[in-house]
């Protein structure tokens, strides 16, 4: 039972540390997981034996071969000798000279042991610095670069650390044996991989041919894919686990395998499967990390022989020296491969977002754990303690220094536009979904019913709420509040405007009773306040203001029903509510025609989504207490289905005017049907 509550506990943390870094941007989700995980550690007091065997298995293995199904294979071939180099040879490179660097500054450690924490140091973490790499836009070189070595420097780190912490521990080392041992590993390694995924595949198209095409049984069968074959390449063929998951997940989806076009709703389902899960087992790593930190730097901080000064600033030097061999190692691969295409002209800023993008992540800290505490003769294995703090020191360090360096490295990058967007020939994917929108919510507009408005009014307010989220996403104005979230707040400040006037004519002409209109203005002026500092301090809203905010619209939710369904002053309020709603709209228009306005270009989507709103509030109003529900749904129902044919037919008219490619389309169209899928459930349940 402990252990079910220990993982529920885990995984609300994930979820916790995501809508933190949802207020936090700058701050790496990976950043923030720690911290909750080392807050739980701190006062709860809760320790998780992280073993590196079972955590490989469990978290590594589907990781990784997720990320070989996804990554692009024309950048890994056209990467192919640096992504080796660095995966490999720097790996290696890592490990003896940060291993003497170690030994030079700690003699106490055996230089066999600081070769085994340089080897723990070497390996690089995508999934720590991807939060940031999506947000400042880094070059797809280097981002190609960073996960390629990525998918191989895990298994180059932990063989270099096996036989390193084996020589430290037997005071022996066979070179020869070493060389043909990482052979036999990382080549039967990646056999076994392709065997076993050519296996699984083969299985797959038997299944079919049997008639047992169920979406969900293969879901699952490739969801334990990875799993089976990291396990049977470690305990079987005693070969890398790592290298055989990322071998079979590069052949998972390979044009060849005829099963992923027989189901086509295989792709889709599987998609949201693996999104649910790595997003769960990358939060749970970092959560680990945190929780593993007070067992790394505990001894340490406590050990009078090491100053806790001497210890910060031995994790300082060593991480800089990682980075300095790090960023010559990818300029001499850069150099050489530039000559070759007749460049003679360095990128030092590239090279050192490489270097600064290779954060260190949860296996350095997971790896030097398994350092066994006494040697074979019996002794107390030398400075453990410390090489714990270190590698957790790196860890954190590599996690901030990204968090800094990267945004300010990708801002000195020249800002190079493409020829599709020079000649404006093709759109972005926030582009065309907006446009797939904006078709959709016209067609709509032209279908609707003029008996049935209010299930028309829900579906577009629906789709606005969807661009608002597009127009955000897609801001690059590097204001403190977007241009579109100015607008809406003035906008909205008109429409509060507009009810406060309506209200107190209402009030002054006797027509409600003076407590309605209380609680009308008193909720109306806080919301005005409200808005008012949100345009003035750049969109930052306060704790009290969310609390008020989602206080306030449960309260009169709740005083909505029930004023419409219990009070004796129903009607009453209806009328208020609906004036208000009138008021508001002819305050929007009455301002944005006056001198003041009349020449602010706001966005027309803002206006609209404004006006929707305001409409539908007044249809809500009128149309409450209507008992034809059943009418209700099957409108809306019909306008979702013309939307989703509205927006195949927009998807179509932008591929076949190359506005956008292929791909896009089809990454478009898999979405429409994901949603219409999921609508057409909901009323298949309904009509159950």
């Amino acid at each position: 039972m402990e252990l079910v509550e220990a993982a529920i506990l885990l995984v609300c943390l994930v979820v916790a540390g995501n809508v933190i870094g949802h207020f936090l941007p700058m701050i790496p989700d990976a950043l923030i997981q720690i911290t909750l995980g080392l807050i739980l550690a701190l006062t709860v007091h809760v320790t998780v034996p992280v073993a590196t065997d079972w955590f490989m298995l469990l978290f590594i293995a589907p990781i990784l071969y997720n990320d070989g199904r996804h990554f692009p294979r024309r950048a890994l071939w056209a990467l192919r000798g640096q992504i080796f180099s660095n995966a490999v040879f720097l790996v290696f490179a890592t490990m003896f000279l940060g291993g003497w660097l170690i030994h030079w500054l700690v003699p106490a450690i055996p230089l066999a042991a600081g070769i085994a924490l340089g080897a723990l140091l070497a390996p690089t973490d995508p999934i720590a610095v991807e939060g940031i790499a999506k947000r400042v836009r880094l070059p797809g070189r280097v981002l190609h670069l960073v996960a390629g070595e990525s998918l191989i420097n895990d298994a180059s780190g932990l063989i270099g650390f096996k036989y390193a912490i084996a020589a430290a521990v037997s005071g022996t080392f066979v070179f020869a044996n070493a060389a043909r041992d990482f052979l036999y590993i990382a080549i039967v390694g990646a056999i076994a991989g392709a065997a076993l995924m050519a296996f699984i595949n083969w299985v797959r198209k038997v299944l079919l041919a049997q008639g047992i095409g169920d979406p969900v049984v293969h879901t699952v069968l490739q969801m334990v894919t990875p799993f089976i074959i990291y396990f049977i390449a470690e305990e079987v063929f005693h070969a890398s686990g790592v290298i055989a998951v990322v071998i079979a997940g590069l052949m998972t989806d390979g044009p060849s395998n005829s099963y992923m076009n027989a189901l086509p709703e295989l792709k889709l389902i599987s998609s949201h499967a693996w999104d649910i899960l790595v997003y769960v087992l990358n939060g749970l790593i970092f959560i680990l990390l945190g929780i593993e930190l007070p067992v790394a730097m505990r001894s340490t901080l406590g050990d009078h022989a090491v100053s806790t000064f001497s210890a910060i600033a031995y994790v300082l030097v060593i991480y800089f020296a990682v980075i300095a061999l790090r960023f010559a190692w990818i300029c001499i691969n850069d150099g050489v491969s530039q000559r070759r295409k007749g460049i003679h002209k360095p990128h030092l800023v590239s090279a050192l977002l490489s270097a600064f993008a290779g954060a260190r992540g949860a296996i350095t800290v997971v790896g030097v754990l398994a350092v066994p505490t006494v040697l074979e003769s019996g002794r107390l294995f030398p400075q453990r303690s410390l090489m714990l703090f270190i590698a957790a020191g790196v860890t954190v360090t590599s996690l901030v220094v990204a968090s800094i360096a990267l945004p300010l490295l990708a801002s000195l990058l020249p800002s190079k536009k493409t020829k599709t967007q020079t000649t404006g020939d093709r759109l972005n994917y926030n582009q065309a979904k907006d446009y797939v929108l904006r078709n959709a919510i016209v067609q709509i507009k032209h279908d609707q019913t003029e008996r049935l408005s209010k299930p028309a009014l829900d579906l577009i307010g629906e789709f606005q709420r969807q661009q608002r989220r597009i127009h955000l996403n897609a801001d690059e104005s590097g204001e403190a509040i977007p241009p579109i979230l100015r607008d809406e707040l003035e906008i909205k400040i008109m429409g509060t405007s507009g009810e406060v006037q309506a209200i107190k004519k209402l009030r002054d002409s006797g027509e409600i009773d003076d407590q309605l209109c209380a609680k009308y203005m008193k909720r109306l002026e806080s919301k005005l306040r409200d808005m008012q500092y949100l345009l003035t301090h750049g969109g930052r809203r306060t704790l009290g203001m969310r609390a008020r905010q989602v206080t306030g619209r449960i309260r009169h939710r709740i005083e909505f029903i029930s004023a419409l369904a219990f009070r004796t002053d129903a009607t009453e309020y209806r009328y208020a509510a609906k004036v208000a709603a009138k008021g508001a709209l002819a305050n929007i228009d009455k301002t944005l025609k006056s001198p003041e306005y009349k020449h602010r270009r706001f966005n027309k989507q803002v206006i609209s989504t404004q006006i929707v709103h305001y409409r539908n509030r007044i249809e809500t109003v009128r149309s409450y207490g209507n008992t034809k529900y059943a009418q209700y749904a099957a409108e809306l129902q019909r306008l979702r289905m013309l939307a989703f044919t509205a927006e195949r037919a927009a998807v179509h008219e932008l591929m076949e005017q190359s506005y956008i490619t292929p791909i896009m389309a089809q990454r478009l169209s898999s979405e429409i049907s994901y949603s219409e899928n999921a609508v057409s459930l909901r009323a298949a349940e309904a009509d159950d």
